[in-house]
């Protein structure tokens, strides 16, 4: 299952479900739409896929599979000079 994440790996920025800027590679790195074309080129730092946009979770499924609460950072060469 699509691991939901709730922020932005480079700028921490919060998105959550739905959110319409959320942008994910298929292994499921999460990034906003901002720092995805600024900071990134469209391109995952972690796997080279492609960042596209990310699926929303009926809202009838999340209680029973919630999305994630784990914020994921990493520190990407692009992303060290987010403000």
């Amino acid at each position: 299952m699509l691991d939901l994440r709730p922020n932005c790996e480079c700028c921490d920025k919060d998105l959550p479900n739905g959110a319409p800027d959320a942008l994910i590679c298929t292994f499921e790195c999460t990034f906003c739409a901002d720092c995805a074309r600024t900071r990134l080129g469209g391109v995952c730092p972690n796997c080279g896929g492609d960042l596209v946009k990310r699926p929303t979770r009926p809202e009838r499924m999340l209680a029973k599979y919630p999305p994630s609460t784990e914020r994921v950072r990493k520190d990407h060469a692009p992303c060290r000079q987010v403000a």
